[in-house]
């Protein structure tokens, strides 16, 4: 049987820009035998050793590369756009580990700044009382419908183009007229926070990297 004796980050990065990495972040990467990420994720620090960078469709196969990597003995850290916890890949690389056996004591996840609270620090909300949902890698959009009308803000990440999204509302009865801001590419140098009504945003056209806001 093999020795475990490696260990596994999973490391939240923020939303993008390296002004929201923290310090544990920093230091962890540096100690790393091996970091795997995204392209965009792993530009963000400094004198990487052992890089492995991964797509939408080798994501899978680049994390069992990165654990099987720990299972030898080295130390890895798996980068995840803003916290592992929220539409990243905590729970992929937990089911991964499981798999292989190896052992949950030797993963620690360092949390990071999540784009949802990024876009509410710029607009003002007490998120601690907003629905947050993500629909990241899901199309189930119908579960959005039974809260929107709560009478709190909705905070959403998108699957799909916040148009869609926005589109797939008005078609199940949310009247045009209701207040929505887009915050898009939070962090970033050209960022952009559009306010404006339901029917406008549907007829909008944005990047993918948005966080939608829903007013009551």
């Amino acid at each position: 049987m093999i020795k475990m004796t490696g260990k596994i980050y999973i490391i939240g990065i923020g939303p993008g820009s390296e002004d929201y990495l923290t310090k544990k972040a920093l230091d962890t990467v540096k100690i790393s035998d091996y970091t795997v990420g995204s392209t965009r994720a792993i530009e963000l620090f400094e004198n990487v050793k052992g890089k492995i960078a991964f797509n939408v469709k080798d994501l899978v196969d680049k994390l069992e590369e990165g654990v099987e990597l720990a299972i030898k003995g080295n130390i890895v850290s798996i980068l995840s756009t803003g916290d592992p916890g929220f539409s990243g890949v905590l729970n992929t690389v937990l089911r991964i580990s499981k798999e292989k056996d190896f052992p949950k004591e030797n993963i620690e996840v360092i949390p990071g700044i999540s784009s949802l609270q990024l876009a509410a620090a710029k607009t003002y909300i007490q998120w601690d009382n907003a629905n947050v949902m993500t629909f990241h890698g899901r199309e189930n959009t119908e579960d959005i419908l039974p809260v929107i009308n709560n009478g709190k803000i909705t905070i959403a990440l998108p699957s799909r183009k916040v148009k869609d999204m926005a589109q797939f509302l008005l078609d199940n009865g949310i009247e045009d007229e209701r207040k929505v801001v887009v915050c898009e590419r939070l962090s970033y140098p050209d960022e952009r926070i559009v306010e404006s009504t339901l029917k406008d945003i549907a007829q909008s056209e944005f990047t993918y990297m948005c966080i939608i806001i829903i007013y009551p």
